[in-house]
């Protein structure tokens, strides 16, 4: 049913993507931006078609380009990935419109489910554990002020529409209420157009965990255990893990269960994952249903043994659900850390430029999906996540040693990244414990910054090595190699260990 495959996508998701397109033997189909003429991702691909100027706005969010490219190369269907269009139920429309299959839920289901008051709605009606709260307008403080006291502080605000971290305050007394409402409903319209927020008690100190499910159009579903995301910043996820520490075989099946309840009733198909906020008590709440493939489905692909994007291309081509539930088993213990171009010293601001030493780390149980290579660049128009890596063992401790020693050998050199930042992470006594909640970072990380001394030798080696690249670069030579300076003491550190420190977001 599908032959070839357009991914409306970039970086290490459609290179994830193009892969499982080679194992079904179908054909792939690249879109770039003027800013990733050079990526990966086109080079990987069967064909590549350039879609616009390097901004998003021209170019991975225009809809009507990418289904016009999807034509031209007689792609059958188109897959979103994650972010840009994925969630966007006007844009599914268009591709069924179009008469493509597009690989994902139907655009009702992406409409009931990504607006939040319909989605909660669902949830209640499902008997599916909301938390109280509920919708204002930003300049109805009066009713605001009704719902909070109703809840009780501290509240938490948020917009309707969107997520990511956006439009979102946590509000601790009543006389912070006002001001939470104007900036949330103020950023929610530049982000979303939409300045609807809700109000709804904050759960203190929760865990964020999450199940995957697939569904099919024949009305089959299952789930595939939990992912525990309660380390974040700003909302939004560093790293993950399958399964988690805190949730036993009871807690699994009952949250399983109900994801599935939540999902029917919005007639829901293909991949997806329904989030909740898990209190100390285990009493979990509802927060909403991711409807697209999650940045961290390698780790619950890692303990069940299961393809997600392989799934949802079959079931998108109106194939029945691989397994019953009855068959998926959780085996072993995965962990993610999301390697980004960020600096983690500096409230883990973006670090944009030319990648030029990239080393990714390898071994047993060790998995790097990867959007870049030496000599790409990181543009500063996207997100700054470089490559996800993944690492398995038969035990969390396992798994939890051999991502440490992935880690130690990553080598990324041009842009600052958070790889020290996990470093410390996998060191950190709670962490090892188990002992997580989404306020982990704010708990023990002062803006992020790394727990380890610098070695100062090594930081000048680096600036050293990043000074003459910048020079070679000034007069055109496209690629530095250390190696062709085997007289210099700076070429010998940069080919060993002389970049270790630019991993924590210096020169």
């Amino acid at each position: 049913m599908i032959t070839k495959i357009l991914i409306a996508n970039r970086g290490e998701i459609a290179i994830r993507i193009i892969r499982a397109c080679r194992h079904l033997g179908i054909g792939s189909v690249a879109v770039f931006s003027d800013a990733d003429r050079g990526a990966l991702h086109v080079s990987m691909a069967d064909e590549a078609y350039h879609i616009g100027k390097s901004p998003a706005s021209q170019s991975y969010l225009v809809g009507e380009k990418i289904i016009a490219v999807a034509k031209q190369a007689a792609a059958d269907a188109i897959h979103p990935g994650y972010g840009f269009l994925a969630e966007n139920w006007r844009f599914a429309q268009l591709v069924a419109d179009a008469g493509l299959i597009f690989i994902g839920p139907p655009a009702e289901a992406i409409r009931l489910l990504g607006d939040k008051l319909e989605a909660r709605a669902l949830a209640e009606k499902a008997k599916v554990p909301v938390i109280p709260g509920g919708a204002v307008h930003p300049d109805d403080l009066a009713h605001a002020k009704a719902f909070a006291k109703r809840c009780g502080y501290p509240v938490l605000v948020k917009a309707v529409a969107g997520g990511g971290g956006k439009g979102m305050r946590i509000v601790q007394e009543a006389n912070e209420l006002a001001a939470a409402l104007t900036a949330c409903g103020s950023e929610a319209k530049s982000a979303f157009g939409d300045d609807r927020v809700l109000v709804e008690k904050y759960v203190t100190r929760p865990r964020h965990i999450e199940i995957q499910v697939a569904r099919d159009r024949f009305g089959k579903s299952v789930y595939l255990g939990e992912r525990e995301c309660s380390i974040q910043r700003r909302h939004q996820k560093l790293i993950e893990e399958a399964p988690s520490v805190f949730v036993d075989e009871p807690l699994r099946r009952t949250m399983g269960e109900v994801a599935l309840k939540a999902i029917a009733a919005a007639n829901y198909e293909n991949v997806g994952t329904v989030e909740f906020l898990v209190d100390a008590d285990r009493k979990f709440y509802f927060l909403e249903v991711n409807t697209r493939l999650q940045v961290e489905h390698p780790v619950t692909e890692l303990v069940t043994g299961i393809d997600l994007v392989k799934e949802q291309i079959r079931i998108a081509a109106g194939e029945k659900l691989s397994s019953t539930q009855d068959q998926i088993r959780i085996k072993g213990h995965a962990l993610e850390c999301r390697i980004c171009a960020e600096d983690p010293g500096n409230d883990f601001l973006p670090s944009a430029g030319r990648i030029y030493s990239y080393r990714a780390p390898s071994g047993p149980g060790v998995r790097v999906d990867s959007g870049v290579v030496e000599n790409s660049e990181v543009p500063p128009y996207y997100d700054s996540l470089l490559a996800k890596l993944v690492t398995y063992g038969a035990t969390r401790s396992e798994a939890i040693e051999r991502m440490r020693q992935a880690l130690a050998e990553f080598r990324i050199a041009g842009v600052g990244t958070n790889v020290c930042f996990h470093e410390s992470v996998m060191e950190h006594p709670e962490f090892l414990a188990g002992r997580l909640t989404t306020n982990f970072v704010a708990d023990h990380f002062s803006g992020g910054r790394c727990t380890g001394p610098a070695d100062a030798h090594l930081t000048e080696a680096a600036a050293v090595a990043a000074a003459l690249y910048h020079y070679y670069d000034s007069k055109r030579i496209k690629q530095i190699n250390p190696a062709a300076m085997p007289s210099s003491r700076w070429g010998a550190l940069a080919r060993t260990d002389g970049l270790r420190n630019d991993r924590r977001g210096k020169p």
